[in-house]
Order: structure tokens, then sequence, then C-alpha cells
């Protein structure tokens, strides 16, 4: 089985996930990320290859972050410890300190058993799959070990966490003085650094969910379990809610009256922000097709073009790479502004979703009446045979049929899981009973033509 996933290698720490697979991987990637013509010109000026670590607070962050910092220092890589930050710090300081690439110890949104370790190359951008799959290999292949003086340092990053405020801060268009604002950080990696930040950038700030313990990162709280942010906003009587995930590289948004925002209606308000200010690249936003109908209608509305990729912010940061757009996310609130990011950045999500409030003085909700969202449904069909959804005669006809009888107040769409038999099938309508009703006879029929 291939080690790395869709975000990075994941899984139960100490099962799966073990101490020796942390010091192993990182001394593969000692291997790839510390060669090449980059690292050739940096010895040549003197310089010695760096790599900065970070991990979220989950309990095993601290025994697998140090048997990465220990793989990485014995291969001859300088390690800058910055301790507990969020996933878009590490990778904006790795682009900040010209490291040659990063390492971020989390899994995110999982459990507090769970953990993960994802790595970035220089300039703080994802691994392409063909230098993951070279890692992979590497792993099974002679390592690099150094002596003496050529042996790696672990210094402590004294100031990791300033530069990543200085820097939020640096790229807001308005303050957020007037705005009460309750923070959710579920009880993981921005507890300390996203209360600051707000707080600094004008806020009145509440917080909950950032007394992290290592256990209990995204138990109960954070952009996963919005329920107890609705409550605190209600009763605190502020005037927006903002929910982290355990590693930060998400925001999703309550309004005042404790209605969710989610992450398509967080890029409407921000795609046309950016367009009035002359800062939506080909006035385009890059989107996933699972990406509300209502989104399209909305952009369609405002002259601004939606760029369609697969489901998942890689996919997400390909497309908007390719075409240099500005702006892209996914519905879960992994929202990437390319101009002050190179990864979904759930501060900086949010910091420019106050902004806007502040700058237009207008309410979230207001803000949000931008886009209508079309009631949603998805049906998972287990145990079918996913290699045939798209080709299968008789479910392309059901599709069709479901797509001709909702015509332009709905959509349609088949979805063939890559790694289990099930196809997942989304209908989107104008009222919930009829997306429901589609998507229950699709199932149905999918369920009928693709039995194993």
């Amino acid at each position: 089985m291939p080690i790395f996933g869709t975000d990075g290698v994941r899984g139960l720490a100490n099962g799966p996930l073990t101490a020796d697979l942390a010091l192993s991987l990182a001394q593969a990637t000692a291997v790839v990320l510390g060669q090449g013509r980059s690292a050739d010109a940096r010895r040549a000026a003197g310089k010695r290859i760096t790599a900065v670590v970070a991990r979220d607070p989950r309990v095993s962050g601290e025994f697998l972050s140090a048997a990465v910092e220990a793989g990485l220092a014995s291969s001859g890589v300088d390690v800058l410890d910055a301790g507990v930050l969020p996933t878009p710090a590490t990778a904006f300081l790795i682009a900040d300190m010209d490291a040659d690439f990063g390492v971020m110890v989390s899994a995110s949104h999982n459990p507090a058993p769970d953990n993960g370790i994802k790595i970035f190359a220089r300039g703080g951008v994802k691994l392409p799959d063909v230098v993951e799959e070279r890692i992979e290999h590497a792993m099974a292949g002679p390592k690099l070990q150094p002596t003496g003086a050529e042996v790696g340092r672990i210094r402590r990053f004294a100031d990791a966490e300033d530069r990543y405020v200085v820097h939020l801060l640096g790229s807001l268009p308005h303050r957020l003085d007037g705005i009460h604002v309750v923070l959710d950080c579920a009880h993981g990696a921005a507890s300390g650094v996203s209360p600051e930040t707000f707080r600094d950038a004008g806020a009145r700030v509440t917080v909950i969910g950032a007394d992290p313990d290592g256990l209990n990162i995204n138990d109960g709280v954070g952009s996963t379990h919005l329920d107890n942010l609705a409550q605190a906003v209600l009763a605190h009587g502020a005037d927006v809610g903002i929910a982290h995930d355990g590693d930060a590289d998400r925001c999703l948004a309550v309004d005042a009256d404790g209605r969710i925002v989610d992450g398509d209606q967080i890029m409407a308000i921000l795609a046309v922000a950016m367009k009035d200010r002359g800062r939506l690249a080909d006035d385009t936003l890059v989107a996933t097709v699972m990406s509300n109908l209502g989104l399209h209608r909305a952009m369609a509305d405002h002259g601004i073009r939606v760029e369609q990729t697969a489901v998942g912010d890689r996919y997400v940061l390909e497309r908007m790479n390719e075409g240099g757009f500005a702006l892209g996310g996914e519905q879960s609130g992994h929202v990437i502004m390319s101009e002050f990011a190179t990864t979904g950045d759930g501060l900086l999500t949010g910091l420019h979703l106050l902004a806007e409030m502040a700058r237009q003085k207008k309410t979230l909700a207001e803000l949000a009446s931008i886009m209508t969202v079309y009631p949603q449904v998805l049906v998972n069909v287990k145990g079918v045979d996913r290699s045939r959804a798209n080709t299968d005669q008789g479910v392309s006809e059901a599709v069709a049929a479901a797509a001709a009888e909702l015509g332009d107040s709905g959509r349609v769409l088949l979805r063939p899981s890559g790694t289990e038999p099930l196809v997942r099938v989304m209908v989107e309508a104008a009222s919930a009973e009829d997306a429901h009703a589609h998507a229950e006879r699709l199932a149905a029929v999918v369920r009928e033509r693709l039995a194993l």
C-alpha cells in the first residue's frame, strides 16, 4: 500500500504511524529534497540545508516530531523547531526563512489518537505525486549519514509565531475594529496564535476550544462541530463566529443568528470583494465539483468565472498554480488566497472575511446573502462496482433523466470512490424534498445496476 494519501501520511499514532516510520520518512525526505540544483547551489554558497518542523498539540505529536527531527538532523539537515503552530504557518515560514523544505506533524480534523506527517517543498508548497513517490522509494534505499560537523543541528525557532502574525496582519485590507468575534480553535494548533492575531487586528475576541491538553483536539469543537460555536455567538451577543480545525487550515463561520456560513459562501464573499478591488486574477474562482450550484449562480451574476476541479484542496491548488489564479477552495472551509498563502489558511480566511464586514459595514448575514444555497443531498451507495459508474448505460440514462427534470434549478453528480466499492450520488435542487427524491431514485438505480 502507498504510504502517502491525499494529504500526506496519516494514520493511528503508534499503529501504522510509528516513530520508526516517521524517522525513516524524514531520512528519505532529506535524500530527495536535500539534493538537486537548489541544494547544491546552497552548499556552494556555504549554506546548510534547512527544514522547518512544526506540529499540532496532540500528544503523539511530541514523539513523532522528535522522530522527524532526529531523522532530518542525522541526515545533515539543520532543523528549525517551530513548536505548536498551524499548518499554514509552517508553509509560510518555509518560504519566509528560505528553507529547503518543511514538515508539519498533524492529522488536521481527525480525532486525537490519529496523527499525520505533511511535507512541504521549498517555498512552502505541497509535494506533487511524483515527488511523494520518490520519497517512498528512497525509504528503502541508502540514507545520508554525515559525521562530525556535517551532522544537522536542531534549534528552537523562537520568533516563528511572531513572524506569522505580522504576515497575517500585513495582508489585511481593513482593520476589524468594532467587530465582536467568537473564535473556536478546536483545542488545536491555532489556540494560541488565532486569538492574538484577531485582537491585534482590532476585533473584540471571545475564545472557546482553546485549551489543548493533547487529547481533546477536535473533540466536539472546531469546524466539524459548529453547534457550540453557534450557541456561544448567541450567548455572548457576538457579531460572528469563526471555527478552525485541528491544524487551522480551515475556516467556517457562524453569523450573529447562529446560522452556518460555509466555505462556498465565504469564497463568494471574498471573490466579489477581491474583484471590486482588482485583486481577483482573470475574474476567476477555482472550486471543486462539490461546490454548491448557488455559488456558480452568484459568481455568474457578478461576472466571475468558476473553474472546477476534482474534490481535494491539492487539486484546487494545482489549478490555481497552473492558471495563476488568486482565490480557490472547498465547501469544507479550505480557502486559498494565493497572494498571501501557498495552502488553505483558516486564520487568513477568517481575518479577511471579518475585514469585509468592517469595510462594508455589513453583517455576515448581509454579506452571505450574495449567494442562495441550494439544498444538497449526498447518498453513499456501498457494495457496488465503482469502475462502471460512468459507463453503465442504465445509470447514465437515469442521471440524464434527473438532470433534464431538474433543468436549471438543480444539478446531479456521480462520484466513484477512489478506494472503496462505493459511488457517491449528489443532487442539488430548489427544494430539499426534490433533492432527496432524486438522490434516492438515482441511488436505487446505481445499487441495482452496479451490484457486485
